[in-house]
């Protein structure tokens, strides 16, 4: 969990004028990543609309399968580097990044946001790494089963990235949240993942404390500090990016370069 320690108090997301309508991404707690099997059992559902757009419509789908990023080479190297069962860990996530390439955009949202936090257990990388603040890698928090707030937010970025989510739209944000029941209640340091649909719109809210998506106006709990992602810096109330978050992005560059050790080469 981050350690940063937090001075502004301002909403997660400061609304336009006039407001614009926006869509939430409600989830269900009893629905299951499963669901998705219903692509492939189910082909007959969208079939309507590959009426719609006739030709065209199945040569991109089946340009897309054809093109779709796969965890072949990732799959090897990580069993070099960690052996027992890490081989069989990138399978099934590679499996998982199958059926979320062949989903619509907000589709992918709500079924990655609620595989990894079904897959992963929450723990504190004290108990887990022996460290305060570690920044595991997809693969090692999915070997581990478990992980604090940035390990979902960075596996869900990256599980969002190799589905075909542009990472213009996705955003690692630490923010200041208000954790706890009653009284024990108390503004603690987290990190989730922001998604904007476009530049200027409000971003949408993947958590790991909750399977619901919603707008970030919708998340008063939520105080944002900054946010980044692989093209750039933001803090609060800036339109455009910095290039570089400097020390504050160190363990950012150790990640990557732990993930390239993995076989991962489209960071």
């Amino acid at each position: 969990m981050p350690s940063n320690t937090f001075e502004r108090k301002q909403p997660l997301y400061l609304p336009a004028q006039p407001p614009f309508p926006l869509t939430t991404v409600p989830l269900k707690s009893n629905r299951h990543f499963t669901d998705t099997t219903l692509l492939i059992k189910s082909p007959q559902r969208y079939g309507f609309l590959l009426a719609c757009f006739g030709v065209l419509g199945i040569v991109l789908l089946a340009g897309a399968a054809c093109e779709g990023f796969r965890l072949d080479r990732v799959i090897q190297a990580v069993q070099q580097c960690y052996g027992g069962n890490a081989a069989a860990v990138a399978q099934d996530w590679d499996d998982a990044l199958t059926l979320f390439q062949g989903e619509m955009e907000q589709k992918k949202l709500r079924d990655v946001n609620e595989y990894l936090n079904h897959k992963l257990r929450s723990e504190k990388d004290l108990t887990v790494w022996g460290q305060e603040d570690y920044w595991s890698t997809p693969i090692e928090a999915q070997i581990k089963g478990c992980g604090d707030c940035d390990d979902y937010a960075i596996a869900k970025y990256f599980s969002l990235k190799f589905s075909g989510v542009p990472v213009s739209k996705l955003r690692l944000t630490y923010v200041k949240a208000l954790i706890g029941e009653g009284k024990k209640k108390s503004l603690q340091a987290h990190m989730v993942l922001t998604y904007y649909p476009t530049p200027d719109a409000e971003p949408l809210v993947l958590d790991n404390m909750t399977n619901e998506i919603c707008p970030a106006s919708q998340r008063p709990d939520l105080v944002p500090i900054y946010s980044f992602n692989s093209e750039g810096f933001w803090v609060p109330g800036a339109g455009t990016p910095q290039p570089s978050g400097g020390s504050r992005l160190s363990k950012w560059t150790d990640l990557v370069e732990k993930m390239k050790i993995e076989g991962f080469d489209q960071l």
